[in-house]
C-alpha cells in the first residue's frame, strides 16, 4: 500500500460526502442541532469538497488534511450533546468514535505531509492509540446490533450473516488491541483497511443500487470509504515506520 493510495481514497470520500450532503440536503455525519444548520451544512460540505480536492495534491496535502482533520473534530463534538442526553445509549458515544477514526487519517496525512518533528510524530503515535480505540468502538457497537449488522451481510455468502457478524467484531476488536499495544499493528491495520473496503464494494455499492433514497444508506456508505482512506493512511504510516 502507497501512502499516495491512501490518501487519494480519504480525499475522494470527503468530496463525495461533501456532494452528497449538498445534493440531498441533508447533514449526513454530523449532529448540528443549534440555530444556522443550513448555514453549517453548505459550509461543511465546501469545506469537505476543498479539503478533498486539496489533500490529492503534495505541495497542498497538509492543508487538505488541515481542513479535513477540523471538519471531523467538529463533526465528532457535534454529538456530545447527544450523549449529554442518553449517556447510557452506546450508539451516541459510537457516533463521536466513527468521526474520530477520520480525525485520526487527517492527523496522519498532515504529519507526513510536514517535517518529522517530535511534535509530529507524537501526534501520529497518539492518533494511532485512538485509531485502534476506535476499532474498538466499532466492534463494541456491533455486538450491540448484532441483528441489523447480519443484515447487511449479501446472503449469497456463505455461511451465513451471523457467522460474519462475529468474525468482523473479533476482527475489529483484535485490531484495536494491536493499534493501541502495538504488537503487529502494520498487520492489524492493513488487514483492518482491507475489511473496511470489502464492506464497501459488497455490501455499501449494492446496497446504494437497490435503495438510493434512503439518506443512512449514502451516509454509512461513504463513510465506510472515508474510514477505510483514513486506517490507509495509519497502515502507510506504520509501514513507512518499519521500512524506514
Amino acid at each position: 500500500m502507497k501512502y499516495a493510495a491512501g490518501r487519494h481514497v480519504f480525499g475522494v470520500a470527503s468530496i463525495l460526502l461533501g456532494i452528497a450532503n449538498l445534493a440531498l440536503h441533508d447533514q449526513l455525519t454530523s449532529n448540528w442541532t443549534l440555530p444556522g444548520d443550513a448555514v453549517f451544512l453548505i459550509v461543511a460540505s465546501v469545506a469537505q469538497i476543498s479539503g478533498g480536492i486539496a489533500i490529492q495534491f503534495r505541495k497542498m496535502e497538509r492543508w487538505g488534511a488541515l481542513i479535513l482533520g477540523c471538519v471531523y473534530l467538529i463533526f465528532a463534538f457535534s454529538w456530545v450533546p447527544s450523549i449529554v442526553a442518553q449517556p447510557g445509549v452506546y450508539y451516541t458515544w459510537g457516533n463521536i468514535f466513527y468521526r474520530l477514526a477520520s480525525v485520526c487519517g487527517a492527523a496522519v496525512a498532515y504529519c507526513m505531509a510536514v517535517p518529522a518533528t517530535p511534535n509530529a510524530k507524537l501526534i501520529c503515535k497518539v492518533s494511532v492509540v485512538l485509531q485502534g480505540l476506535c476499532y474498538a468502538s466499532f466492534a463494541i457497537e456491533q455486538v450491540e446490533y448484532l441483528a441489523r449488522t447480519s443484515d447487511l451481510v449479501p446472503k449469497w455468502v456463505p455461511p451465513n450473516g451471523m457467522f460474519w457478524t462475529w468474525a468482523t467484531t473479533v476482527a475489529f476488536g483484535l485490531a484495536g488491541v494491536s493499534l493501541v499495544t502495538g504488537f503487529k499493528a502494520l498487520l492489524a491495520a492493513r488487514l483492518t483497511t482491507l475489511m473496511l473496503v470489502i464492506f464497501v464494494v459488497a455490501i455499501w455499492i449494492p446496497t446504494l443500487i437497490a435503495d438510493p433514497k434512503t439518506h443512512s444508506n449514502w451516509a454509512e456508505g461513504i463513510e465506510t470509504l472515508l474510514i477505510a482512506g483514513a486506517g490507509w493512511i495509519v497502515a502507510d504510516y506504520l509501514g513507512r515506520k518499519t521500512t524506514g
